[in-house]
C-alpha cells in the first residue's frame, strides 16, 4: 500500500478562501483549549491534546505549527522540538526522553518531531539496530494505546511534499540569508536518501495507524492549504472527544473568547 502516492499535491486554495478558513478555525480552536483548559464552559478539566508533526525537511511543519498556536495564550500550550537524542538520553528506552513534556489533564502540548524518529532516521542511518526498529513499532503503538487510555487526545500528522517542491524550497533558504540558517549539510544528505526514507514512511504509516493513534497526511505543496488542514483536524478532533464525553460546544457569543 502506498499512501503517499495517493495524495494531492496538485491541490490548491486560494488566498482569500484559505483565509477565511484559516481564521474560522482558529477561532474554533481558541474555544476548544479553553474548555479543554476548563477556562470557559462548564469549568472541568478537558482530556490531554498532544499534537505530534513529522513529515519531510521542509514539508512546512513550522509554519504549520506557529499558524496552529497563534490565537493561544503561551501558558496554555508547549511545543517541544526533538532533534537526535543526547549522550544521556541514549542510555535509556528511546521512548523515556518524551513523558516530560507530555501534557496532563487540561493541556496541551504540540511536538515538532517526536518518538518516530526511530522507525525513521534511526533506521534510515543506521542509529538504531534492525532489531531495535523493527520491535520499536509495537512499542510505539501500546505506548500511544496507553495514553489514549488515559484520555488523551493524540492528532498525528505527516506533512508531506514533492520532490520538486522540497527542491525549490531548499533553494530559497539558500539564496535568503535569514532563513539559510534553516538549510543544514544534513538536509540535502537526507534528501539523497528520499527513496530509503520514502519505505521507511511507508512501513510506519502502515504499522503505527490505529484508532487511538491515526496518522493524518497532509498534502503540503500549498502552504495554505496545509497550514487550513492542520487546524481543522485539530479542531475536528477535539469536537469529537468533547463531545463523547458530553460538553457542549455551542458557541454562545461570536467573539467570547478574547483572552485580552
Amino acid at each position: 500500500m502506498n499512501r503517499l502516492a495517493e495524495i494531492d499535491l496538485s491541490r490548491r486554495l486560494h488566498k482569500k478562501e484559505a483565509s477565511e478558513r484559516l481564521d474560522a478555525a482558529l477561532h474554533r480552536l481558541l474555544r476548544l483549549r479553553l474548555m479543554l483548559g476548563g477556562q470557559i464552559g462548564d469549568k472541568r478539566l478537558g482530556p490531554p491534546l498532544c499534537v505530534v508533526f513529522e513529515g519531510w525537511d521542509a514539508s512546512g511543519k513550522g509554519g504549520a505549527i506557529k499558524r496552529l498556536v497563534r490565537p493561544l495564550d503561551p501558558r496554555h500550550v508547549r511545543v517541544a522540538q526533538f532533534a537526535a537524542p543526547t549522550y544521556d538520553e541514549k542510555r535509556h528506552h528511546f521512548l523515556w526522553r518524551f513523558w516530560p513534556v507530555l501534557p496532563g489533564w487540561g493541556g496541551m502540548a504540540v511536538l515538532d518531531r517526536s518518538w518516530y524518529g526511530r522507525v525513521l532516521v534511526e533506521r534510515v542511518e543506521g542509529f538504531a539496530t534492525e532489531e531495535q526498529w523493527r520491535r520499536a513499532y509495537g512499542e510505539i503503538v501500546e505506548f500511544e494505546r496507553t495514553l489514549a487510555a488515559e484520555g488523551m487526545i493524540l492528532v498525528k500528522f505527516w506533512m508531506h511534499v514533492s520532490e520538486e517542491e522540497q527542491l525549490r524550497r531548499f533553494q530559497d533558504r539558500a539564496d535568503d540569508p535569514l532563513r539559510a540558517w534553516k538549510l543544514t549539510a544534513e538536509d540535502w544528505r537526507n534528501r539523497e536518501k528520499r527513496p530509503q526514507y520514502e519505505i521507511a514512511v511507508e512501513e510506519m504509516l502502515e504499522r503505527t495507524d490505529h484508532p487511538d493513534g491515526p496518522w493524518h497526511i497532509v498534502p503540503g505543496d500549498d502552504k495554505r492549504l496545509a497550514r487550513v488542514t492542520v487546524v481543522e483536524t485539530v479542531c475536528a478532533a477535539v469536537e469529537a472527544e468533547l463531545s463523547a464525553r458530553g460538553h457542549d460546544l455551542s458557541d454562545p457569543a461570536p467573539g467570547s473568547t478574547d483572552q485580552d
